[in-house]
């Protein structure tokens, strides 16, 4: 049984290659997918020769972008800023605490 007609969002994380920070793009990447494999159709790593530049996009909105949110999100900030844009309802379990 397939769940792709569910998956519709587009994740990008673009990432400074003169920073290193592929292998922290990668590692979210790797959050993102496995709490949202049924909702993502595409993640994207995008190197980048900006300076400096680390961001994340979903379906081409910026959910996070390094300089103006003042370092990396953490794994609960980038888990509910993702599930905010593709899936508003879902329920992040442990990742969103008590209410």
């Amino acid at each position: 049984m397939s769940n792709l007609s569910t998956s519709t969002a587009e994740v990008e994380i673009v990432f400074c290659t003169a920073c290193n920070w592929l292998l922290r793009s990668s590692w979210m990447a790797q959050e993102i997918l496995s709490t949202f494999s049924s909702e993502i159709e595409k993640l994207s790593l995008v190197p980048s020769k900006d300076a400096g530049q680390f961001e994340i996009r979903v379906n081409g909105q910026i959910i996070w972008e390094r300089k103006k949110d003042e370092g990396f999100p953490t794994v609960k900030e980038l888990k509910q800023r993702v599930r905010d844009q593709i899936n508003p309802d879902m329920d992040l379990g442990h990742v969103d605490g008590k209410k």
